[in-house]
């Protein structure tokens, strides 16, 4: 069996859902300016693909410690609704429907969290979700990631997931448009680069990937 992977910022979506999500917060008044400026600084590293990606999403998740899960749940779900539903690209859901025509296992795989992940992939009709998880106690964050799914850490987590679903990576397709997916893109047996980055692009020049502008 096949399966045709897709990331989710600037590739299903044509919006950065770290930033929409940070200006989400901010505006019900829960983070303060600085840490709007932390999260556009952060973003442009992560363009550049030089942000310390497990530094920054642990102590993220230091700052839920004690937050509640059902609140984080409630609270994506109207982010999604309310900021996100309208991103989604027009040729992504065709990119979508051609895998599913074609009996490919469709694979929603994002650095970010479950939370962030699921309202996106249940509104594009993805019902596959690989993405970073928190750990949760009763009913509250500890302050600890559970999984990380970006980098090496996409493809452990891929690995593990084809493996128990029957799927043959080498026979799969990756979308992503940022060169922090670089280990996935090498492990698929079809990259595409979707919108990508300078590194992504110079690196599928190089390979002889496909490349193409979403929007």
């Amino acid at each position: 069996m096949r399966a045709a992977f897709f990331d989710m910022d600037n590739t299903l979506l044509t919006v950065d859902t770290g930033m929409s999500w940070t200006k989400f917060l901010h505006r019900r008044g829960e983070l303060p300016t600085s840490m709007v400026a932390k999260v556009i600084y952060w973003s442009a590293l992560y363009k550049l693909a030089v942000l310390d990606m497990e530094g920054v999403f642990t102590k993220l998740c230091k700052d839920l410690a004690g937050d509640s899960e059902a609140e984080m749940i409630a609270k994506c779900d109207i982010w999604y609704r309310d900021h996100v539903a309208p991103f989604v690209a027009p040729a992504a859901r065709v990119a979508v429907e051609h895998h599913r025509q074609r009996g490919d296992v469709i694979v929603l795989a994002t650095g970010s969290t479950v939370y962030a992940a699921r309202p996106v992939a249940g509104g594009v009709g993805i019902e596959h979700v690989l993405a970073s998880q928190l750990e949760v106690q009763g009913g509250a964050f500890t302050g600890r990631p559970s999984a990380l799914c970006f980098g090496h850490h996409k493809v452990t987590l891929a690995e593990k997931w084809a493996a128990d679903n029957g799927i043959d990576l080498g026979a799969s397709t990756f979308y992503s448009d940022s060169f922090n997916d670089l280990p996935l893109l090498e492990r698929v047996g079809t990259a595409v680069a979707v919108n990508p980055d300078t590194r992504l692009r110079r690196h599928a020049q190089r390979r002889g990937w496909a490349m193409q502008r979403w929007s």
